[in-house]
């Protein structure tokens, strides 16, 4: 199967890309203790723009000094040293010719490493299952989280425009992406086990999707309409690694319909492996259906796609643009490589351990 596709040029609304191929958001805990970023991160994300990425999105970056940091060591975007250290990394990916969105995140109950406040929120008082990241400084089960108050639900809709505009105008990202996947805040509130709530932000999917509607609603009117905004929406979690929407199909036409009609310039969408069914008995993937149900939406696909054919499959399927998680970590030149007809070095997961933070051998000489 031909690579030339993955080469063609793209675009998210007003932003437009060398090629299709996009850095998936990371989480690395290598800021200061203080959430600022620094000459290890630029370094590392320089990189990836020097080895050929059109896009690279951030890892998560917090939004407020409340309960929103989810690792000890995760960057921010709650001041300005925060963001002025964000903007030595978007200049110098723009000097190479790359484009930087800033993902932004809650981490709700996940939270495991928080410097500003002790103990976790989330939508209903519900233990997360699974344990703790080992190699993000975590250690046994997570806590049960204190239900989030509506006036709280509020400041947090109110903290992710903040952190979007601050990412935009001082810290001169190109784009936003908003972390509504893998488990973290938005996703619990999508989840039906994780939240029992009876108020507005609870019910059925719909209802369970209202905050990402709201959030995306008060981003949209900070940042204005020429600035790339997405969504990123998955049915695995960091602790949940093979969760599935419990209404298959159905809850995809739901989602991916609303979100379609929330204003958004894109959706991010992350599987274990992206061109596999997304439900049992179903031979769609996950793209195929957003492509179904939100027909005019450039859509990013991430799972797994580190071979050339199988990313070309996925933009077939009717992906726009490939993000690129472990294939990336391995070959910061990923790129380059394929273009170029050179081999591919194979993922080794020690370079997360014992800490998932950057390592020398990922900085260069």
């Amino acid at each position: 199967m031909s690579s030339e596709l993955l080469f063609s040029a793209s675009r998210i609304g007003d932003v437009s890309f060398q090629n299709r191929l996009a850095v998936a958001p990371m989480t690395r805990v290598t800021a200061s203790e203080e959430g600022i970023a620094g000459e290890r991160m630029r370094a590392y994300y320089d990189d990836f723009a020097r080895g050929g990425f059109a896009l690279i999105i951030t890892e998560g970056i917090y939004i407020d000094k409340a309960w929103s940091q989810t690792y000890a060591y995760q960057a921010g975007m709650v001041n300005d040293k925060q963001a002025a250290a964000w903007k030595t990394i978007a200049d110098a990916v723009h000097l190479r010719g790359g484009k930087i969105f800033a993902q932004i995140q809650h981490s709700g109950a996940l939270s495991q490493g928080n410097h500003y406040l002790e103990g976790t929120v989330g939508p209903s008082a519900v233990r997360p299952v699974g344990k703790q990241m080992a190699f993000y400084r975590g250690e046994g089960e997570y806590p049960v989280p204190r239900e989030l108050t509506g006036s709280e639900i509020q400041d947090i809709i109110e903290s992710f425009a903040d952190a979007a505009s601050r990412a935009v105008t001082d810290a001169g990202f190109d784009g936003i992406e908003i972390h509504g996947a893998n488990g973290y805040l938005l996703d619990q509130f999508l989840t039906d086990d994780t939240n029992q709530r009876t108020d507005k932000w609870g019910g059925d999917t719909a209802a369970r999707l209202a905050l990402s509607l709201e959030v995306i609603k008060a981003i949209r009117n900070r940042v204005g309409k020429r600035i790339p905004v997405g969504i990123r929406i998955s049915q695995g979690k960091v602790n949940d690694f093979f969760h599935k929407w419990a209404q298959g199909e159905e809850d995809a036409r739901v989602v991916f319909s609303q979100l379609a009609a929330s204003g958004i310039d894109y959706l991010h969408l992350t599987e274990f492996e992206a061109w596999k069914p997304a439900f049992e008995g179903n031979p769609a993937s996950l793209v195929a259906l957003a492509r179904k149900y939100a027909p005019d939406l450039t859509i990013i696909a991430n799972g797994n796609l580190h071979d050339p054919n199988r990313a070309v499959q996925v933009l077939n399927e009717g992906a726009d643009m490939i993000a690129l998680g472990r294939g990336a970590l391995a070959n910061h030149d990923w790129p380059h490589r394929v273009k170029y007809h050179q081999p591919l070095n194979a993922f080794d997961s020690s370079i997360l351990a014992p800490i998932a933070d950057i390592k020398d051998s990922e900085i260069p000489a």
